[in-house]
């Protein structure tokens, strides 16, 4: 439970974050809230040579509306995000998964650019996003480059973010008048999910989401489906496990994940209005 050695290195600004993505390649990491990488690094899983603190960023701790979307900096803790009016009324899915993540020590700590960039199918936060169709604001040697969300998560605990890039900021359509729900099965408040549900309707159009219930976090494009086609929430909610690829644990089994997948489905629906 001990990391292996490395080397600390504190940066202020952006630019020298990039430096020092720059100088030391895949051989670096960059921490803020930590609740996801050092883990990894206990178990050593992970093993950076250089650990690249960017808490003094200042300038990527925000929230803002601009443009028709809401533009939440990285570095924006989980407890400013759950508690942020312009969130709760404009995306008010992102707020209420924030307020599942962990507890309260954890959500004053962790960021909501750590909890993408990780790249964790069993996170809450990525779930949220997928729903909310956000786009991933990244920085690099080579400028500025804007992701769907639906392109970022490539694999198991990987992204579309270079190892020479930080991410910078979050983007997502401003739906003030959008139903939403979001569902979280687990043995006690502060756990993973087990399974989790995020969903949003919104006039004509839908994002159904599923924590834990593939490598990467997975958009149920079965259910979105089904409700364009004129599905009641039963219906949609019976083909959440489609395309599902979730392992089994000391917690559940495969066919008991497919299973509340289709039971909190069906929930988030309901509790949305469908």
């Amino acid at each position: 439970m001990i990391p292996a050695n490395f080397e600390y290195v504190r940066v202020d600004t952006v630019e020298g974050a990039l430096e020092a993505l720059a100088q030391h390649g895949d051989e670096a990491k960059l921490i803020a809230g930590g609740h996801s990488l050092l883990p990894l690094m206990k178990f050593r899983l992970a093993a950076p040579a250089y650990l690249v603190d960017i808490n003094r960023l200042e300038g990527l701790k925000y929230v803002k509306e601009e443009d028709g979307y809401l533009r939440i900096g990285a570095l924006t803790r989980h407890c400013d995000v759950e508690k942020n009016h312009l969130i709760k009324e404009n995306a008010g899915l992102l707020a209420n998964a924030t307020h599942h993540v962990g507890d309260p020590q954890v959500r004053h700590r962790g960021t909501i650019g750590g909890a993408i960039a990780h790249g964790d199918p069993a996170s809450d936060i990525p779930s949220a996003l997928l729903a909310l169709r956000a786009i991933v604001v990244v920085s690099g040697p080579n400028g500025i480059r804007e992701i769907p969300i639906d392109s970022f998560f490539t694999g198991f605990l990987e992204t579309d973010l270079g190892d020479d890039e930080l991410l910078t900021e979050i983007k997502i359509p401003s739906m003030p008048d959008a139903k939403w729900s979001f569902q979280k099965f687990n043995r006690r408040a502060q756990d993973w999910a087990i399974v989790g549900a995020s969903i949003l309707l919104n006039g004509e159009s839908s994002g159904v989401s599923l924590v834990n219930m593939h490598s990467v976090p997975f958009r149920a494009k079965a259910v979105e489906e089904a409700i364009a086609g004129g599905a009641n929430a039963e219906e949609a909610a019976d083909l959440a496990a489609e395309d599902t690829e979730p392992t089994a644990d000391i917690n559940a089994s495969i066919e008991y994940r497919k299973h509340l997948a289709k039971v909190l489905v069906r929930r988030g629906l309901e509790e949305a209005g469908l």
